[in-house]
């Protein structure tokens, strides 16, 4: 199955190239879109990842991504 993962580029608690390094290794083989998602007020309060039509926060990078790997396709 096709996983849809998008994150934003202007998010300030992600860091855009750890974060799809550590997308790539809880999904392997998808296509994370990079760019603004238009949620720009949770965005300046959590870290976020969209993923298959959810949005999921996490006060770090990592939480949020600890917390998406629930919603990944496999």
């Amino acid at each position: 199955m096709r996983n849809d993962i998008r994150i934003c580029d202007k998010c300030k608690h992600t860091k855009v190239k750890t974060t799809l390094s550590k997308l790539a290794a809880i999904a392997p083989g998808t296509e994370v879109k990079v760019g603004c998602k238009s949620y720009c007020g949770p965005c300046q309060r959590y870290a976020f990842i969209f993923i298959n039509g959810r949005y999921v926060t996490g006060a770090t990078e990592d939480e949020a991504i600890e917390k998406a790997k629930k919603y990944v396709k496999k």
